[in-house]
């Protein structure tokens, strides 16, 4: 069983990243900053050299000739195409190491290891996992200590995979201040082609439509539309190889979707036809049913917040300002979001509280001076 350092981490370390992006480079980041050891590998060389001066960890290619370089785990961060082989050239080179995988899809992973020569005998030590956080920007640049704290953290041990490895990548997921969750390859597969891949490809379906728009209707824009659209700004050379290794359960959704779509448009060519509002109302309901299954903020329903919004100056200050009144008034904000009003200085700072303070934080911001417009 791994012991516990100084820092009070689960690992004690070294602990070798192979790939230096954004999640391995996070990874890096959020080892260091509990003080563990960790050393970069990455075929980029550049890409190594800003992980590094961000300090992300020290760099394998920089190691000392006589340095002893035992790690206790090492963690595989590189692109889908790659992973597998790096998996297994990571279990051959580190005999003593438990090796893990990031990828956000695992069965591949594992089919293609099974299908490497003499990979077969050292899946013990291997674990896939894959971290539920990430960001649209991508590269070491965009690293951050904090990227995994909260989020789930998703173990597919396989049928070999040996208790202490479990226990190992486990560990990681937890000094890194995530929440570790056990699934099957297969649940896992079938689990973010949903929550996942669809957004994605709906998303970048959406954002494509506004190649050629028109720069007066885009002025318009509120946050409905940056909202559906953010994740369309995500690295496509990633994307290409995620949902080409997790077609087949995308492909099964996208035909329900299509159903729909080819549902809807078929309403919306008479929209007076009989029975033709009622679909169209049957779809939205449809849609807000499934919204009130995703959880909100520590699991709990979507909807279990009161909302109120202000009007804030787009000045500088202004919402430091509003956020330190809040805190005077004692009352816990859960959610907040801003969005700015298209042609006007003003910015509207929407609030979530219990409801219970809903009333009580509107009169006490009225009574400040801010605007609480609804």
């Amino acid at each position: 069983m791994t012991e516990r350092t100084e820092q009070d981490t689960h690992l004690a370390g070294p602990v070798l990243i192979v790939g230096a992006g954004l999640l391995g480079a996070s990874i890096g980041l959020g080892l260091r900053a509990r003080g563990l050891d960790v050393v970069l590998a990455d075929s980029s060389p550049s890409t190594e050299a800003v992980a590094r001066d961000i300090g992300a960890g020290r760099l394998r290619a920089e190691l000392d000739a006589g340095e002893a370089f035992l790690p206790e785990l090492v963690v595989v961060a590189t692109p889908p195409d790659v992973t597998a082989r790096a998996v297994a050239d990571a279990l051959q080179t580190y005999p003593r190491a438990v090796v893990v995988d990031i990828c956000s899809v695992k069965e591949a992973i594992l089919r293609e290891l099974g299908a490497i020569p003499g990979a077969a005998a050292h899946l013990a030590r291997y674990v896939g996992t894959h971290p539920m956080a990430g960001r649209e920007k991508s590269g070491p640049v965009a690293a951050r200590a904090e990227l995994f704290t909260g989020a789930p953290w998703v173990l597919c041990a396989h049928a070999t995979s040996a208790p202490d490895a479990v226990l190992r990548a486990e560990s990681l997921a937890v000094d890194l201040g995530a929440v570790p969750a056990r699934m099957t390859a297969e649940e896992h597969d079938g689990a973010v082609a949903l929550i996942s891949h669809l957004p994605q490809v709906v998303s970048s379906l959406v954002a494509s439509r506004l190649q050629d728009s028109p720069v007066q209707a885009l002025a318009l824009a509120g946050n409905g539309l940056r909202d559906v659209t953010r994740i369309a700004a995500s690295d496509p050379r990633l994307w290409v190889q995620i949902l080409s290794a997790n077609a087949g359960r995308l492909v099964d959704i996208l035909y329900g979707v299509r159903e729909d779509l080819d549902r809807l448009i078929t309403t919306l060519e008479d929209p007076t036809a009989g029975g033709a509002r009622l679909d169209m109302a049957q779809l939205m309901t449809e849609g807000n049913a499934g919204q009130a299954r995703v959880p909100g903020k520590h699991g709990t329903p979507p909807n279990s917040f009161a909302r109120l919004t202000v009007l804030v100056d787009d000045v500088p200050g202004q919402i430091a300002k509003l956020l330190t009144e809040i805190g005077h008034t004692g009352i816990n904000v859960e959610d907040f979001r801003l969005e700015h009003s298209p042609g006007r200085q003003v910015g509207l700072a929407e609030l979530s509280v219990l409801p219970g303070k809903r009333q009580e934080l509107t009169e006490s911001l009225t009574q400040r001076g801010w605007k609480v417009v609804q």
